[in-house]
């Protein structure tokens, strides 16, 4: 199998404020978001990082999509560095994440247009690729309305396809049907399915088992900043109910230790 991202090694600490501390309970100014992760995800595969809220997987995503530099270690994406060669990371992956909104006073047609062009995208594959991707979110009748008019289904695919438009070899998807009603998130899943047959490497971060169990070829289990377990799906118990028993297992023997 061919990698495409490999994850070496990286950690990333943040140092938290007064209100932080009293938020999260704790009386260290340091916390470490991620610890020593590694995990290598391959071309044509769904690699889902499962954990729960804080563990870390926002920030592995942020490490990977270049919002953030980790402290140390490295991470390699499609042969291009993120220390060395973040601009090389950024023309081959699409990032999505829901913390990072469209203005509401644009239209999708606009955005779409606007977003190619600044990452360079021809005229004529722009008209090609806004076509493709508005016809299969159904976008294509909600191309002139406002983006703040639009209900969160309509607005979550409206960014998934402004976020694919120049075609990326590598897909980065934080919590990708999160806040989604289920057709919605049925829609996005078969998608992501469907570029994964195409040949592209895919890695989204859920804490919903049933989202890895249906569509990941490999999870990795993260808690407290660390990698416990990298595994096929057959390998984790091949059904929502035994990899939901090895995650507990997991985050009970986690706390044991802390």
């Amino acid at each position: 199998m061919e990698a495409q991202v490999i994850i070496k090694d990286i950690t990333k600490t943040y140092i938290l404020s007064k209100k932080q501390q009293k938020i999260e309970r704790v009386k260290d100014k340091r916390k470490v978001a991620v610890n020593g992760l590694s995990f290598t995800a391959y071309k044509g595969e769904i690699y889902g990082l499962l954990g729960p809220n804080g563990a870390g997987k926002t920030t592995a995503l942020r490490c990977i999509s270049t919002l953030i530099k980790p402290d140390s270690g490295d991470i390699i994406v499609n042969g291009h560095s993120v220390i060395t060669d973040p601009e090389g990371v950024r023309q081959s992956i699409g990032f999505l994440t829901s913390d990072l909104q469209l203005e509401a006073f644009f239209t999708p047609n606009y955005l779409f247009d606007y977003f190619a062009r600044l990452r360079g995208v021809t005229e004529d594959i722009i008209k090609e690729r806004k076509k493709q991707l508005f016809e299969k979110f159904g976008i294509d009748r909600f191309a002139e309305v406002k983006v703040g008019e639009l209900s969160t289904g309509m607005r979550q695919k409206v960014q998934i396809a402004i976020s694919l438009l120049h075609d990326p070899a590598v897909i980065v998807f934080d919590e990708p049907t999160n806040g989604l009603d289920v057709l919605t998130a049925k829609v996005v899943t078969d998608y992501l399915t469907e570029l994964k047959n195409e040949g592209k490497t895919i890695i989204i971060s859920t804490h919903i088992f049933s989202v890895v169990e249906k569509i990941c070829d490999r999870v990795g289990i993260i808690i407290n900043g660390k990698l416990l377990l990298t595994e096929t799906i057959d390998e984790a118990g091949g059904t929502e109910a035994n990899l939901e028993n090895q995650f507990f297992e997991l985050v009970a023997s986690e706390s044991e230790e802390a």
